[in-house]
């Protein structure tokens, strides 16, 4: 009996071992399903990318620049006609390099047409890694927006790119008279005055390179403060 209940045991002990090796085993099997499903997935998903970046991508960025160079070497006979081929291109093809390019050669035809607020939206869709243009951008943004009367968007304007053109000793002060400008027109003199001081101390060689009177401008910004 001892024995029969030894061996029973023994089964018993045989059979749990059994079970749990058994699920283990399941469990490497659903594992090894769920890596191959997710492998799956990944080497869909980069099928997919791949498929999307030269089978759609590639061939809408190639279409995008030739329309683009077409309208580039075009002889326009006014701002109206080169707008409205640069705004084509940058709806058309939106998304790309080129329509990129071209969003930022409709806003400086629109700007020239006096098409101001117009321009400012095409601006807006400009981006670039390039600190030089991108500031220049801004600072025809905030143009676009002193013609409007929009001070306070202008100033902002005007800031960003002082921003993005890090010092640039050719962008910084010009921006800077820009800024003057627009707080003498919104009487806050003192800004004024904060503006024409940086030219003087910051950049010497563009006022007078320019033949700036910069002394005279900040002898009238204290004037107006009763200084």
């Amino acid at each position: 009996m001892a024995s029969q209940n030894t061996n029973q045991q023994d089964e018993t002990a045989i059979d749990k071992m059994n079970s749990q090796l058994t699920a283990a085993g399941d469990k490497i099997a659903n594992n090894k399903k769920i890596i191959y499903i997710t492998t799956g997935a990944i080497i869909l998903v980069a099928v997919v990318i791949l498929g999307y970046l030269f089978g759609y991508r590639k061939p809408r960025e190639e279409k995008a620049f030739e329309a683009y160079n077409k309208v580039e070497q075009q002889a326009f006979a006014n701002d109206s006609i080169a707008a409205a081929q640069y705004k084509q291109v940058a709806d058309n093809f939106s998304g790309s390099d080129a329509a990129n390019l071209a969003a930022l050669s409709a806003g400086e035809a629109l700007y020239n047409e006096g098409k101001y607020e117009e321009a400012a939206k095409y601006l807006g869709k400009f981006s670039s890694d390039d600190a030089v243009l991108d500031a220049n951008a801004m600072v025809l943004t905030g143009d676009c927006y002193v013609n409007l009367k929009k001070y306070d968007d202008a100033l902002s304007a005007y800031q960003k790119a002082v921003r993005k053109a890090d010092g640039n000793p050719q962008i910084v002060p010009r921006v800077l008279l820009k800024e003057a400008n627009v707080y003498d027109e919104q009487k806050k003199y003192d800004k004024a005055l904060e503006c024409y001081t940086s030219i003087k101390n910051d950049f010497p060689e563009f006022r007078l390179g320019n033949g700036l009177d910069i002394d005279a401008y900040i002898a009238r910004e204290n004037a107006r403060l009763g200084k």
